[in-house]
């Protein structure tokens, strides 16, 4: 994939070099509690080594990073499965509502249509609203809503809602 360059931040594709500084903002994110599913503290080695194996050393996947001049601020990666594509994305609290969430979304989708997949699919708590609207601003419908389906580390049982969006020629042949 070609970086994609806004005046202030790139979105590229990330090396196996970048995975330190991944491990840092996914527990930064982590540690707030709302907005994925992974709870500190993490285990940074196994979250390295299954990474490395995803994203780096398969075809069949690909993480892409936003980074300003000081660094990684938000990561997007995505899984192909015989043309279904799962999603999953973080963004820095201090860079949230900057358009790094669309751009990132963009070049996810880019790669999932050259995979030649037929759909991506991604799961968002139910609270995470900005996340929902910015799904559906590109596409994606909401197809399933699982209650009670995450068991937290406090014991708290969290909802989760299921979205995809059917790709290419599917699309439009269903559409």
């Amino acid at each position: 994939m070609e970086s994609v360059e806004s005046p202030w931040f790139q979105v590229r594709a990330a090396t196996a070099e970048d995975i330190p500084t991944l491990l840092d903002l996914w527990e930064s994110v982590a540690a707030e509690g709302r907005w994925i599913g992974t709870e500190v503290p993490i285990a940074r080695e196994a979250r390295a080594s299954r990474w490395k194996t995803t994203y780096f050393d398969s075809d069949a996947g690909c993480m892409f990073v936003a980074a300003t001049t000081k660094g990684i601020v938000a990561s997007a990666g995505v899984q192909n499965d015989r043309g279904l594509v799962d999603l999953g994305m973080l963004v820095e609290r201090r860079h949230r509502r900057e358009g790094i969430g669309s751009q990132l979304l963009q070049a996810c989708i880019d790669w999932a249509e050259r995979a030649r997949a037929h759909k991506m699919i991604l799961q968002v708590w139910p609270h995470n609203e900005a996340a929902i609207r910015l799904y559906e601003k590109f596409g994606f419908e909401r197809e399933g809503y699982r209650r009670a389906h995450y068991r937290r580390k406090t014991g708290e049982l969290w909802d989760v809602v299921e979205m995809g969006l059917v790709l290419g020629d599917v699309a439009r042949e269903n559409g």
